[in-house]
């Protein structure tokens, strides 16, 4: 059965060696990223890295509140988070949904029921009230009094990083959980890192393409003009004070499989509320906010409601990110903070990060494993990928692939730079499918040893991740394909291809029916 909330998986980790309870003082400024930098990079026995999770239970300046760090920071804590044995066993059900035909007559509809009933377990329901309630504070609450992190020196502040952001489609009602850093400017404020490309975002954008329809009473001109400014750029001209807000509600403290759902690259169709009763196999249950109109989960340790305003921007950052780099200062949209709800004795739970491998490292390789099955729906030759964790994620993608005409690699390139967040990968590799892209080792030997640079390396302009500081331009760059698969004559290749160096079977296996004669060890 699926954890109750994050306490019960704070339970199950202590249960399985997976916890390291803290009970010595530790600062929340830049001495618990130390801690946990450390452990997230430390190595146990038989030399597997990612330490353990941490509790922190004496925060300087917080008695009596505790920090939930490095819970994904494994992959034995990733695949417990989303309580399987392989986290091939979610992809697997996520291939089972998608083979699924169209009922051709009585018998084949009858034959869907039991998967029609198992779908409907996903969707999320609204119930009264929660352990989220116990506390409700509309006046006289702060930020501060929670142990934010400052992560890094040179961070612009003290930063929640493992939110879940929850916004509402203006036009369509749909609800979107992403996970957007915040910058705590004072009690009551807090910069939303949603980048453009984001969902959030979008939202936000949608609210003023409404106004400049009449929707609302944001001006035309107005509205166009902090669309343009949307994640960075001037301020609004002096004088020009149009109006308008989106709501906004910020849960931090879930279980695993939702807190994990806010990162999933999910069909824009479906809310993660739904992602996150899919990986838990059980609905999310959800509650009214009591100041914005927003549902947000009822077992969650801390919940934030507010708005932005959409003619606001404020300047967030620096912030050390998963780059290895500092990310730049930019203007953001503000949260106004208009309600704190939370559990009695929150658990505040949060993470760090910086030079890989850290606790994110592991949610990626999960999304990498996991929604292989999407990426073959659109682009069915993909045998598999990796993301190397060195890579960051948006910096390298392998690929490996069935090939079966010219150029099909450079077609997979393109049908990567199209598809969702791969939207933002600099460099894609593409080897043939009898290459273990999981071996880095032997890809870096195939494909350096496979390639002629001018005829296989290709080069396009297109959105790059806006953390990416070596782009020319914020939010816009270009990107590398390598085709690295064996050139065909169609494709200009009229010189023999080499045969691999590898023994003959029947002398491997003379020599190790005869290895210990040898006395080599």
């Amino acid at each position: 059965m699926a954890y109750d909330d994050l306490r019960d998986f704070i339970k199950a980790l202590d249960r399985a060696g997976e916890l390291t309870r803290i009970k010595a003082e530790v600062d929340p400024i830049l001495e618990l990223a130390e801690i946990a930098d450390r452990v997230s990079k430390s190595r146990d026995k038989a030399g597997a890295v990612g330490g353990k999770a941490l509790l922190f239970e004496n925060l300087k300046g917080h008695p009596g509140q505790r920090v939930l760090i490095n819970q994904f920071g494994s992959e034995r804590r990733m695949r417990m988070s989303l309580e399987v044995d392989s986290l091939d066993e979610i992809a697997e059900r996520i291939r089972g949904f998608m083979d699924v035909k169209s009922p051709q007559g009585f018998l084949d509809k009858v034959k869907m029921l039991p998967m029609l009933a198992e779908a409907g377990k996903f969707f999320p329901k609204t119930v009264a009230t929660g352990p989220c309630k116990e506390v409700i504070r509309k006046e006289n609450f702060s930020l501060l009094e929670f142990p934010v992190l400052q992560c890094w020196p040179q961070d612009g502040g003290r930063f929640i990083t493992l939110p879940c952001v929850i916004t509402r489609d203006p036009r369509t009602g749909k609800r979107n959980m992403g996970m957007y850093r915040m910058q705590v400017y004072d009690a009551t404020t807090a910069g939303v890192h949603w980048q453009r490309q984001k969902v959030a975002a979008e939202h936000m954008r949608e609210r003023m393409r409404m106004a400049t329809t009449g929707g609302d009473s944001l001006g035309k001109s107005a509205a166009v003009d902090i669309m343009a400014r949307a994640s960075g750029g001037a301020r609004l001209a002096e004088g020009e004070r149009p109006t308008g807000r989106m709501e906004v509600a910020v849960v931090i403290g879930t279980d695993p499989a939702l807190t994990f759902s806010a990162i999933v690259p999910a069909p824009p169709e479906v809310e993660e509320y739904i992602v996150a009763g899919f990986l838990r196999q059980k609905p999310v249950e959800l509650v009214k906010c009591e100041t914005v109109d927003l549902e947000v989960p009822a077992n969650a340790e801390i919940v934030i409601e507010g708005y932005v305003n959409l003619d606001e921007l404020r300047t967030e950052g620096p912030f050390g990110d998963h780059t290895g780099f500092y990310s730049l200062e930019d203007e953001y949209p503000v949260l106004h903070v208009t309600c704190i709800t939370h559990r009695k004795d929150p658990v505040y739970a949060t993470t760090i990060v910086g030079k890989p491998p850290m606790e994110d490292a592991y949610m990626g390789k999960a999304v990498e494993r996991i929604f292989l099955p999407m990426m073959r729906m659109t682009i069915p030759e993909i045998v598999d990928v990796n993301l190397p964790v060195e890579g960051v994620f948006h910096n390298l993608m392998l690929v490996s692939i069935r090939k079966s005409y010219p150029g099909q690699a450079r077609k997979v390139m393109n049908a990567i730079w199209s598809l969702g967040q791969a939207m933002f990968t600099k460099v894609v590799v593409v080897v043939d499918e009898d290459v273990d892209v999981q071996n880095v080792a032997e890809v870096t030997l195939k494909v350096f040893n496979n390639i002629d640079p001018e005829r296989d390396i290709q080069f396009t302009m297109g959105p790059i991740d806006s953390l990416d500081h070596a782009s020319r331009l914020p939010n816009y760059g270009s990107k590398m394909g390598i085709d690295a698969t064996r050139k065909w004559a169609a494709e200009g290749f009229v010189r023999p291809w080499p045969d691999e160096i590898t023994m003959d079977e029947a002398t491997r296996k003379r020599v190790t029916q005869r290895w210990k004669e040898f006395g080599i060890e």
